[in-house]
């Protein structure tokens, strides 16, 4: 596709956007926002390092404040969404692999697009019930991400943990393509008061072919480059920077071990130039005890009470509400003591439901039976007894997961009709888990309990 005069300006003269982008706005000025992508993706590392930029320093409006976890409620941000047309020149990334057609998908939800702009909004192969061209986003454009965080300061929900995948370090496109992501990120965490932080998913990671050096010097990149950690919205733990590691300890036969997580740990917290941060450990479901998901190895343990923030991965680990309530007093009953008497903090994560029927077909494995979503009742119940509990923060998995079908983000009750898989909110609105989210994060920040019941939302609410 062509790339308009927008998208090359935007391409080559991003600091002189966001300088606009921030500029003192009049009270009831229009503001000025990006109109397109910034043009293609890196084409070799040259090109993606010095893309890597500071943004203009500005005041974040309203903003949450970031010093510390406690009282939150977070969401994972995948942000790894390319559409053909948007001007990354990626293709589509994670809505089908190369080819997004019927048949063709790793999708598992529809994203609501009604709030999209034109510009914003690209087709694809699938119809509607109405014979409408079904369309989708692109992470990759600013619009999209910024009506996400309007979404997130609408609903209350604090901020985000922004997903930053090993295997995207490797490649100039893909390490690029995070890049304008980030800036994205970045950009609506202030405009919106939110915040965020960085999370590496070392899922992949090949300590032989040197990745656990390559996390460490990309934090280099973040902090040196594009000075991450000045942002006012830049997410703390104990007044540290907080950078988040997940998936430490997992036996499913990855080729890293927790030796190496080890070392991204140590240079996190004790490097004399880069370290000084704040750490959580994304573990598996059973770490504590050394079983189910996790590796049966004392150092799980050792490197958990070395941290600041642990946060046990739960999506999957039960398949209703019953299941949850049956598992509390062993599962995260017993992770808030362990942590209370180290002093570690505790971060629970809660989900919507689960299904992968559409990405597992594509790759030939059986997709398992989805978690229903309950019409919100499953998600609420966990929220609702882990603050009864004593959880004194929520990590929401996640806000737009639409492959494994855990996204709260809007999601459409209509989706194509084209045969093909796709979960939906049943009878609830399309915004009702930003909502339900919305009101846990209320109930942690007034120290409140929130009913056994999710509650009733008033017409228009």
């Amino acid at each position: 596709m062509p790339i308009s005069r927008e998208q090359t300006w935007w391409g080559c003269c991003p600091v002189i956007l966001l300088a606009l982008l921030f500029a003192e706005i009049p009270v009831g000025a229009k503001e000025i926002l990006p109109t397109a992508a910034r043009g293609p993706v890196a084409a070799n590392w040259e090109e993606a390092l010095a893309r890597m930029r500071p943004l203009p320093q500005a005041k974040q409006v309203e903003p949450v404040d970031a010093r510390e976890l406690k009282g939150k409620v977070m969401v994972g941000y995948q942000g790894w969404f390319a559409a053909a047309g948007d001007g990354s020149g990626m293709g589509w990334v994670h809505y089908g692999d190369g080819k997004f057609a019927p048949g063709n998908l790793t999708i598992e939800a529809w994203p609501e697009m009604r709030e999209a702009g034109a510009e914003e909004s690209y087709a694809t192969a699938f119809r509607l019930k109405d014979g409408q061209t079904a369309r989708v986003f692109s992470s990759y454009h600013p619009a999209t991400v910024d009506r996400h965080f309007r979404w997130m300061k609408e609903h209350g929900i604090d901020g985000v943990f922004l997903q930053r995948f090993v295997a995207y370090l490797r490649e100039p496109r893909l390490y690029d393509f995070r890049t304008a992501v980030t800036d994205n990120v970045r950009i609506s965490a202030r405009r919106h008061g939110r915040t965020w932080a960085m999370m590496y998913d070392l899922s992949g990671m090949q300590p032989k072919d040197g990745d656990v050096e390559r996390v460490m010097e990309d934090w280099k990149r973040l902090v040196d480059r594009m000075e991450i950690t000045r942002d006012p919205g830049y997410q703390r733990s104990g007044g540290k920077p907080l950078v988040a590691l997940w998936g430490a300890g997992f036996n499913d036969g990855r080729q890293y071990g927790v030796a190496e997580v080890a070392r991204l740990v140590d240079f996190l917290q004790k490097d004399p130039v880069y370290g000084g941060n704040a750490v959580m450990l994304g573990v598996p479901f059973g770490w504590r005890e050394g079983n189910r998901d996790a590796v049966s190895d004392p150092a799980l343990q050792a490197l958990c009470a070395r941290v600041e923030v642990v946060s046990p991965w739960s999506v999957g680990r039960y398949r209703n509400a019953e299941e949850f309530l049956r598992g509390m007093a062993r599962g995260p009953q017993a992770d808030l003591r362990w942590c209370a008497e180290r002093k570690v903090a505790y971060l629970p994560v809660i989900f919507p439901g689960f299904s992968w029927q559409n990405l597992m077909r594509q790759r030939g494995n059986p997709p398992g039976e989805p978690i229903p979503r309950g019409n919100g009742d499953f998600f609420w119940t966990q929220g609702r007894e882990l603050i009864g509990a004593g959880a004194q923060m929520l990590y929401v998995a996640m806000f737009d997961e639409l492959d494994e079908g855990t996204a709260i983000l809007q999601i459409s009750n209509e989706p194509p009709a084209s045969g093909d898989h796709f979960v939906t909110n049943g009878s609830q609105p399309e915004d009702h888990y930003l909502w339900l989210t919305g009101q846990l994060g209320k109930a942690l920040r007034e120290g409140k309990i929130p009913p056994r019941q999710q509650p009733v939302r008033k017409r228009g609410k």
